[in-house]
């Protein structure tokens, strides 16, 4: 039923846009068609009708009853006529005889609308469940009461029991995809699927009120009244019973029983049919780029060896004697890293941090966001498996932007690394970089909320190498792990391509990462996998980083004296995520405009 409202909806905006497509001229001329930023308006309301996951995440809170099954078939087929209704659409415009941030949203859409298409070419939704993200994840996340679905009002609440009601036909689905998939030998590692069964056990239990799911009836808001806490109680329980526990039950019995049984023991996804051009497809997507595989390969090898040297300077600086290998067991045992005793302890580490480095701040951004921001523990039902990581806020400031860390044991935790971490995950990284163009109201919607890999997380290990100048670093031990980070992600670069397009095991990928940094061997481990379950986003890191520092040096050596970081950082965020290729032309323009200053 669901869909078929799509369908209906993308018939009347494709005879709404058909009706006034004519030459460009009149496209933009004649004030009966339709106007271009009208074209961008529909098309992420759209969207938000499509994705309503995102709409949620956006704050937009009209479609928080919908959860569609994103995975089949049907669906599929809606996604494919509406990029390509758009698409069509883009046609009826010169770019030429657009303003110049409309030429910017021209280009960032029909990079978007381009690469949906080719995405569902295909079949990534036979294989819809692993261990690092995914529905079954999702959803905890959003039934737990404390992430990104609101639980204000009895409105939400009801919002929350429909949403189950769609989680429900989704497992169905996957079951059913997942045995197309053994039968076309599209699956994932098996080695991945051990690791997800925990993961469906943690969320089963004879007992309701036991469940994650229930926490929001705990925490009833006083807006709430008495008969909707007990209708609500009812219907929760009814839900978690008969719906949730038993979903999560399907996918565990299936999987144990049957899928793995089916699951690959290779690690790469040029195993699976089609998989060499999917990987290439993935980079494309990831990196933002046209870089080949092979090209990233190479640059990662370089960059490797690159900050080896590096490191070894910053290791001798401290007087350390023994080799890096031996540096990084020291760094991982003895005693003066693990100062902790709490979690609170932990976090408040983090906020010094912060503290520290905010009077420098000024210095580098001369535009900083408003959205809220906080520092919180890793819920527990995830923190086995999370890693440190920022959930963006809302442009409304209903709710802050959240730099959650997993505490597991506060005494095991290191502080080797902390500031360099909180540089990428929270401030200036993602906490800036989302929350700048989310507040961007001069942006259309859709770039508001638009999302890159290469652009956001390049940007987020580019900030990194501003601590120093933000006051942090001062500590060598701090110094060489902002390095062995930007090393972490190079030897992505070699790893990823190596697993995914050139039959590297996943021991092999293991052993490579243990050979170049000093993660322990149980860390590496998670993190092999974690590629081997999203093949081609580790990429995005180091390239778009690449890339922001490569256009840094071209403005310092264009501009001379003219050159200041912060205005240089105010041009890198104030268009919002851009495919890099068009991040590179606007930068261009912004050097050119500064010279005339």
């Amino acid at each position: 039923m669901k869909s078929k409202v799509f369908i209906i909806s993308l018939l009347i905006l494709s005879q709404f846009l058909f009706s006034c497509s004519s030459t460009p001229e009149s496209a933009t001329n004649n004030n009966e068609m339709i106007t271009f930023s009208k074209v961008l308006d529909t098309y992420y309301n759209e969207r938000m009708r499509l994705f309503p996951l995102e709409a949620t995440t956006n704050g937009d809170y009209r479609y928080n009853d919908k959860l569609p099954v994103d995975i089949s078939t049907e669906y599929r087929d809606t996604l494919k006529n509406f990029y390509s209704t758009f698409l069509d659409s883009l046609r009826n415009y010169s770019p030429d005889q657009l303003s110049e941030q409309e030429k910017i949203s021209y280009e960032v859409l029909h990079w978007d609308l381009e690469l949906g298409l080719e995405g569902l070419q295909f079949k990534d939704n036979l294989m819809p469940v692993n261990q690092f993200w995914g529905m079954p994840l999702t959803f905890g996340q959003l039934g737990s009461g404390k992430s990104i679905q609101p639980f204000r009002n009895t409105k939400d609440y009801d919002n929350w029991l429909m949403r189950v009601h769609g989680f429900y036909a989704w497992c169905d689905t996957a079951i059913s995809n997942m045995k197309k998939g053994m039968a076309e030998k599209i699956v994932p590692p098996r080695i991945l699927m051990d690791r997800v069964l925990p993961q469906m056990q943690a969320m089963i239990t004879d007992d309701v009120t036991k469940s994650l799911f229930y926490k929001p009836i705990e925490n009833f808001p006083d807006s709430v009244n008495e008969p909707d806490r007990k209708r609500l109680t009812a219907g929760y329980r009814d839900a978690i019973k008969n719906e949730i526990i038993p979903s999560y039950k399907k996918l565990y019995d299936f999987i144990k029983n049957d899928y793995i049984k089916a699951c690959r023991e290779t690690a790469g996804i040029s195993d699976i049919p089609g998989g060499r051009d999917y990987y290439r497809y993935l980079a494309k997507f990831w990196t933002t780029t046209d870089l080949t595989p092979d090209e990233i390969f190479e640059t990662g090898q370089n960059e490797v060896k690159r900050l080896r040297d590096e490191m070894e300077k910053i290791m001798l600086s401290t007087g350390f004697k023994g080799s890096q290998k031996e540096f990084f067991t020291f760094l991982n045992t003895d005693k003066q890293f693990f100062p902790f005793t709490s979690a609170e302890a932990v976090l408040d580490s983090f906020r010094n941090i912060y503290a520290a480095m905010e009077p420098a701040l000024n210095t580098l951004f001369d535009v900083k966001p408003k959205t809220k921001f906080e520092i919180r523990e890793t819920e527990k039902f995830r923190e086995a498996s999370a890693s440190a990581e920022y959930i963006q806020g809302t442009a409304d400031g209903s709710r802050p932007g959240v730099f959650y860390v997993p505490i597991p044991d506060p005494r095991k935790f290191n502080t080797f690394g902390m500031e360099d971490l909180f540089l990428h995950e929270a401030i200036p990284g993602h906490h800036y970089q989302i929350s700048l163009q989310q507040e961007n109201d001069s942006l259309p919607s859709f770039r508001r909320y638009i999302w890159y890999g290469a652009f956001g997380e390049g940007w987020a290990l580019y900030t990194e190498s501003l601590g120093t100048a933000l006051g942090l670093y001062k500590n060598p031990y701090q110094h060489f792990a902002a390095l062995s980070e930007e090393m972490h992600r190079a030897i992505r670069l070699v790893v990823d391509v190596g697993i995914h397009l050139k039959g590297w095991t996943r021991d092999q990928a293991i052993q490579f990462s243990l050979d170049n940094e000093g993660e322990s061997k149980e860390a590496i481990t998670a993190e092999i996998e974690r590629y081997m379950a999203i093949p081609g986003q580790a990429l995005s890191y180091k390239i778009g980083q690449m890339k922001i520092l490569e256009l840094r040096a071209k403005a310092e050596k264009a501009l001379g004296k003219k050159f200041n970081m912060a205005k240089f950082h105010d041009a890198i965020l104030e268009n919002g995520c851009l495919p890099l290729s068009v991040l590179e032309d606007q930068v261009n323009q912004w050097i050119e405009s500064q010279k005339g200053i």
